[in-house]
């Protein structure tokens, strides 16, 4: 029988208590608690304790781009993170699209054991969008996937995207999908404004987002399927959102860190570090995202954490590979745009952080309420401390973050899966 004392700890932010944890499961909170004589022991010392964290979209290019990420590196990011769960994107090589991959970065996720990484399969064979992968077969494999999703690339064709939905309705599992209407984005390289037309860069319109949204609510309403949107970006997309719902449509939304903080007007310069699909849009939309965020209309934050080797992002803008790191950043990110405003508690941290991501992607064991008789899956958060992002110091084997040399406020000083502490102090836990 292992056991776990956390002493001094504040449960969202509330009154500090002690929490004794008995074989991954909370026996008790109160204060001044006892606990076995070879019980382990961490001093909380005031830190907030959250569920841990859940994270619906990362990349961590394992199989066949082991130079960018590894599920080893990506691991000791989500755990320093404060995620205890990550759903690794399809767009492998080989691809995600057959039990044979999703149950290999399964296993490797276990075999690595710092965070649950679940693998997301791919919609359509390959990703090419023409026939629709064995769907069926990956979510009755060992890896038991429950999101499916050709990831960067939009499930254009609407009989494709329609078939997906219905299939995805008989197995009980989400599609995830990128909106993107290609037709309207070749060539892009930047929202299309002020800021693109200034800079000579080929804009990327919003519509192209928002007319996929559209017709996949309508495409899911039909299917009465699971629809998830990833990484939206424009205003517009959250009205479509906010009717889709209202009317009954099983359609989820997820948003980026980099969505909520950054805009277009960091393009000045033409650093690639901040290419990034969706592309960065404007301060209007920014304020859209995290007010939708607030609301509930956006129902949760995932980090689209996307390593790239610097082969890839030191070059010229147009050849540059879009993507950010975002594991070890988001949770400061979300303090900075939505605790320190006033827009979330962290009760909602924990629902966009935690509660609503393990929901959308069916995990009954994670972003669990901090009660006795839960799984001891949590996460540590200081938040008066301040800290400075260098992407070289960051645990991914890549070093493309948005925010090098930004001071952020916020830290994650300790995760803790099913009452085995990841990282203390800061660091990972081997």
């Amino acid at each position: 029988m292992s056991s776990l004392l956390i002493t001094n700890a504040r449960p969202y932010g509330e009154d500090p208590v002690d929490v004794l944890v008995t074989d991954g499961v909370v026996t008790s909170i109160g204060t001044g608690l006892d606990a076995p004589s070879d019980a382990d022991t961490l001093d909380a010392g005031g830190a907030v304790l959250l569920p841990g964290f859940v994270d619906l979209h990362v990349h961590l290019r394992e199989p066949g781009g082991e130079e960018s990420e590894t599920i080893e590196t990506g691991s000791h990011a989500a755990a320093l993170g404060g995620f205890t769960a990550v759903f690794a994107m399809p767009n492998t090589d080989p691809v995600a699209d057959s039990a044979v991959v999703v149950e290999h970065v399964r296993r490797r996720g276990e075999e690595i054991g710092l965070v649950d990484v679940h693998p997301v399969g791919a919609v359509t064979v390959g990703l090419g969008g023409e026939r629709l992968a064995e769907m069926g077969t990956m979510a009755a494999s060992r890896a038991q996937v429950r999101l499916f999703s050709d990831d960067g690339r939009c499930v254009n064709d609407p009989l494709i995207m329609r078939r997906a939905l219905e299939y995805a309705s008989s197995l009980g599992v989400v599609i995830a999908q990128h909106a993107e209407d290609h037709r309207l984005t070749g060539g892009a390289q930047a929202h299309e404004g002020a800021v693109a037309s200034r800079l000579g860069l080929s804009g990327w319109p919003a519509s192209a987002e928002e007319t996929i949204v559209a017709r996949d609510c309508a495409l899911a309403r039909d299917a009465k399927a699971a629809l998830h949107v990833c990484h939206i970006s424009s205003a517009r997309t959250i009205d479509v959102l906010r009717t889709a719902k209202a009317a009954g449509v099983r359609v989820s939304a997820e948003v980026t860190p980099h969505h909520l903080l950054l805009t277009d007007g960091r393009l000045t310069g033409y650093d690639p570090v901040n290419k990034v699909n969706p592309p960065l849009r404007t301060a209007e939309d920014t304020r859209a995202m995290r007010e939708a965020l607030a609301e509930g209309v956006i129902d949760v934050v995932a980090t689209d954490h996307a390593p790239h080797a610097a082969q890839y992002k030191d070059t010229e803008w147009s050849a540059a590979k879009p993507g950010m790191l975002g594991l070890q950043t988001a949770l400061s990110v979300l303090v900075e745009t939505m605790v320190e405003p006033g827009l979330l508690d962290w009760h909602g941290v924990a629902r966009v952080l935690s509660e609503r991501p393990a929901e959308i992607g069916g995990l009954p064991d994670q972003g669990r309420p901090i009660a006795e008789g839960e799984p001891a899956t949590f996460a540590l958060v200081d938040p008066d401390a301040q800290w400075t992002v260098r992407g070289a110091a960051l645990a991914s084997r890549a070093a493309n973050t948005p925010y090098e040399g930004m001071r952020l406020p916020g830290s994650v000083v300790a995760t803790i899966l099913r009452g085995r502490i990841t990282v203390r102090d800061g660091k990972v836990q081997a």
